[in-house]
Formats: C-alpha cells, sequence, structure tokens
C-alpha cells in the first residue's frame, strides 16, 4: 500500500483523531478502564496492532481504490472485521464438538473479502518480526497462508464434499491446534464454576469479588428484562428444556480487555440441563460495540440490515461460524444493542508464546489461511441471510483470483511489509503520547 509521507507529529494527531471517533464515548465514560486497555496496548506493536483496528481501517479507506480481486460481488463478503494471528481459537459447537477456528466476531460486518486476508498478513508480519524472523522469512509465510486460503476456496468452490474439508477437531487437527483442542478438552464446567461461584443455601451463587459487581434492584431489573427479551432471539432448537433459562444470579461486571473497555456487561447464571449444580450455565450480557469496517462501507443496505450492533454481532456469527454457540443472541438494555453468549469453560485461544519454529509457524499459519477460508465460505446464499450475499462467497472469490493467480500472494506479501512496518512506527508514536499524557480523557 503507498504510505503518504507525514511526520510523527502529524501522523500523532492522525492517530488521536481515529482514537476519538472509535474510543471517545466509552472514554469519557470510563477513563479507568481505557488507562488498563492503553498499557496493555503499549506493552507490544502487536497489541497495539490488535487494539487499533479502528486506525487499519481508517489508513486502508484512504489507500483504497477498488482494489484488486474485487468486484460488486467480493466487495460483499461476510468479514470477520479483525482478523489477526490471535484471533483463533476452540469453542464447542452445538454438536457438542470441540472445533478450533476463527473466534470473537466482534467486528464482524460485510465488506471485502481481501480486508480480512490483508489484516491477517499483516500481523504475521508483526509477529515474525517480534520472533526475529527475516524479512524473507515472513514473505514465506504470507506465501502459505496465501497458497493455503487459495487451495480452500477452490476446493469448496467446485463441490469439495464436507468431508473432504473437514473442520478442525481432536481427530484433524495436529500441532499447536491439536493441542489447544486438547487443553479445551481438560477443562470443565465444573472448574469455571468453581472459580466464579459458590454454593450458598444449598443453591449456587456468584460468589463475590473477583471483578463481580452487586446490582442494585433497578438495575437487577433492567438486566432481568432484557434476558427476557434475549429468549426470544434464540432459535427453536436452544429451547429444548425451558428449566434451562431459570435464573438463579446475576451480577454486573466491566470490561477491561484490549476490545471491550468501558462496555457495561453483566453475569448472569442460569441452571442449566439439569438439576444437578455442576450442570448450571453462566451467559453474559455485554454491550455490542459499532464494528470498525462499517465506517467505511456506505451500503446503507447493509446498515439498514441489523436492528443494533447486538444484533449484528449475533447474525454475524451465526453466518460465519457452522453451528454457533446455542446460547448466542442479542437484546437490548438503556436503548443499547447488547450480545449475549455462554462464558464457555471450553474456551482455548491459540498460544503463539512457545510457537517458534519457522517450519511449525508455517505449518499454523497455513492452517489459518484454511479456516479463514472456510470461513469466508460459509457465510452466503446458503447461510440463512442471502438478502444480504445473495451468492456463492466460495465461487466469487474463486473467480476473483484465478482471474490473476500470480498477483494475489503478491498483494498480500507487500501489504504485509509496508503495513507491519507502519504498525511498528505508530506503535512507538502512541507510547509517547501516552506516556507524555497527550491523549485527551486521560
Amino acid at each position: 500500500m503507498s504510505v503518504p509521507q507525514l511526520s510523527a507529529e502529524q501522523r500523532g494527531e492522525q492517530i488521536l483523531a481515529v482514537f476519538d471517533t472509535a474510543f471517545g464515548e466509552l472514554l469519557a465514560a470510563d477513563p479507568a478502564a481505557f488507562r488498563v486497555k492503553f498499557r496493555k496496548m503499549a506493552a507490544s506493536a502487536f497489541a497495539f496492532y490488535r487494539g487499533t483496528a479502528a486506525l487499519f481501517y481508517h489508513d486502508l479507506d484512504q489507500d483504497r481504490r477498488g482494489g484488486p480481486y474485487l468486484d460488486e460481488r467480493t466487495s460483499r463478503v461476510w468479514i470477520h472485521g479483525d482478523l489477526h494471528a490471535e484471533n483463533f481459537g476452540t469453542y464447542m459447537d452445538a454438536q457438542g464438538r470441540l472445533i478450533f477456528n476463527v473466534n470473537d466476531f466482534d467486528e464482524a460486518y460485510v465488506g471485502p473479502f481481501t480486508w480480512d486476508l490483508k489484516r491477517f498478513a499483516a500481523s504475521v508480519a508483526l509477529i515474525g518480526y517480534a520472533k526475529a524472523l527475516s524479512d524473507e522469512q515472513i514473505t514465506e509465510l504470507v506465501r502459505v497462508y496465501a497458497a493455503a486460503y487459495r487451495e480452500r476456496i477452490h476446493a469448496l468452490a467446485t463441490g469439495a464434499k464436507s468431508d473432504e474439508v473437514p473442520p478442525f477437531t481432536l481427530d484433524t487437527a495436529e500441532g499447536p491446534l491439536l493441542d489447544a483442542l486438547r487443553d479445551a478438552r481438560s477443562l470443565t464446567r465444573f472448574g469455571l464454576l468453581d472459580s466464579m461461584t459458590e454454593i450458598r443455601d444449598f443453591e449456587r451463587r456468584f460468589a463475590p469479588g473477583g471483578g463481580s459487581i452487586e446490582l442494585d434492584a433497578a438495575t437487577r431489573y433492567k438486566v432481568l428484562a432484557a434476558f427476557d427479551g434475549y429468549l426470544e432471539t434464540l432459535p427453536e432448537s436452544s429451547l429444548t428444556r425451558p428449566d434451562s433459562y431459570r435464573v438463579k444470579d446475576v451480577v454486573g461486571r466491566r470490561g477491561i480487555g484490549i476490545g471491550s473497555a468501558g462496555l457495561p456487561s453483566y453475569n448472569i447464571l442460569l441452571e442449566g440441563n439439569s438439576d444437578a449444580l455442576e450442570n448450571d450455565v453462566v451467559i453474559y450480557i455485554k454491550q455490542a460495540q459499532t464494528p470498525a469496517v462499517s465506517r467505511h462501507i456506505t451500503d446503507s443496505s447493509i446498515r439498514d440490515y441489523f436492528q443494533h450492533e447486538g444484533h449484528r454481532t449475533v447474525i454475524s456469527q451465526r453466518a460465519l461460524q457452522a453451528h454457533a454457540d446455542p446460547w448466542l443472541g442479542w437484546t437490548e438494555l438503556d436503548g443499547a444493542g447488547q450480545l449475549v453468549a455462554e462464558v464457555s469453560p471450553y474456551a482455548v485461544d491459540l498460544d503463539w508464546g512457545d510457537i517458534d519454529d519457522p517450519e511449525e509457524i508455517a505449518s499454523v499459519v497455513a492452517d489459518l489461511g484454511r479456516s479463514t477460508a472456510t470461513m469466508h465460505a460459509a457465510a452466503d446464499d446458503e447461510s440463512g441471510h442471502s438478502e444480504l450475499v445473495p451468492f456463492s462467497t466460495e465461487r466469487a472469490i474463486d473467480a476473483a483470483i484465478a482471474a490473476d493467480e500470480d498477483g494475489f500472494a503478491d498483494l498480500l506479501v507487500d501489504f504485509a511489509h509496508s503495513y507491519g512496518s507502519r504498525a511498528r512506527g505508530d506503535h512507538q508514536i502512541f507510547v509517547d503520547l501516552f506516556r507524555n499524557g497527550r491523549i485527551p480523557g486521560l
């Protein structure tokens, strides 16, 4: 991508302007949460990149002129919106299988498929740099990702049967992906409940402390009313046992992670699928955020399709993730859209800390390329949301890449190096802004 030549001072002002648009209201409401968020982002260039999807899309939009491989259809694909190398992990699907795939769909939207690929490619450059890989090694990793994505998209587009492109499970995964699945399998619902709750008067309740906030009566009433609204958004298959949704307890929490700083959230303890105390379920209600990519998509029919951001997040996840969490739904609270999902005991993120051997990194990156292609192919005319994407995404993407096979990997390699370099420079500018008290509101 072409990078405008800005001084550090000019780029700093640009970063602050994007932050104000993306975070301004939340930062004003909870500066302490953003001080925690920004300290996490200051830790490394990759952590900064993770927390600045809004800046990434601002830069991409400034540089965009349609772009290679984009046409009327491939610019209208359901995308993850924040696809970087750490947004992959395990989950238990609606059929009870442990799956390794893309996770965290808070930024999902409808847009150009190459935006996901570019965001991932730049994250590979940042991880590679942090692990002291050469530019040539980083180039090869991005080419491996591009080739794996291309191969899987083509297989899906040409009618490969589902058993020929199976998901990553305990039976099919290898290496660090299999390690994550085995770690997830060793976890238990009882272990999660033991870390968050206690038994009082023969009933399970949330334990005090640990980030829990006791609610006053008025707030509790509002949360329970929002919970009732959420039940109406669940598919019939999730409502097999009405007692599963009996509320036992409610507490407040406040998000302080890189992605959820300042967003109010609540945990609700439910009966679960039996009267046994070890089968209780914890769900969360979290205010959904405006996805960064949506500010750069001008099609009003996409924006108008969604009732609110909670609805948008859930519909996107159901579209992108086969057999999604059966507890996944949406509601409204204080006029804001909310995401509702289970606090899963089986969620394990891919840990890059011990993945250092270049061959092992390449193997993982290839698997993530296949996962990306599978995700893009899942959300199309057969996903139940054909009003937005009324065509086969895998066939549209396959045809677009086929028109210029040789340039596909080159596009991602060039972007990975240029934006990786820019993100490292931006990280240093951000750290100086932050430590010198130049971020308004903090």
